[in-house]
């Protein structure tokens, strides 16, 4: 059975990103605080929370493909999000060019580009990694969150 926990930056986790076609040469491990799903040593899945001030990026999500289909998706995005909570983010946001259907079964919605926050809009993966094709989305997770214009 698999545990995830906050893992580093490290070769096995740039390997799982880039066999699931994610980027990796923007990664600050200053950032990103990645999770890890590990099970007998062996990392399943991952994902990462970018530090963006009030809101932060979820990214880097990835799935071995020996473990998909199981729910480790979805766990991961729960732990990051409980995590985001812990560290004092009012949203979440995402860029994702395959799976927006599964980020609005999680309570995800579209949002413009025009209206993210600073912090997020500097990020390296929104102002160039990702293509102008990607959906952009976003989840509030402090309650009723004022003056945010998704």
């Amino acid at each position: 059975m698999y545990r995830i926990h906050p893992i580093d930056f490290d070769e096995s986790v740039a390997r799982l990103l880039r066999a699931n076609s994610l980027p990796t040469a923007d990664l600050d491990q200053a950032r990103a605080r990645f999770l890890g799903a590990i099970d007998g040593g062996r990392l399943l899945g991952c994902v990462a929370i970018e530090d963006c001030g009030d809101a932060a990026l979820l990214r880097s999500l990835a799935v071995d493909a020996e473990a998909r289909g199981g729910g480790l998706g979805t766990a991961l995005v729960a732990v990051a999000e409980q995590r985001a909570r812990e560290l004092g983010h009012a949203a979440l946001y995402l860029l994702t060019t395959d799976a927006s259907e599964f980020f609005i079964g999680h309570g995800y919605a579209a949002a413009e580009r025009g209206n993210a926050p600073r912090g997020v809009a500097s990020t390296a993966q929104f102002s160039g990694l990702c293509p102008a094709s990607s959906h952009f989305m976003w989840k509030p997770l402090q309650g009723l969150m004022t003056g945010i214009v998704p």
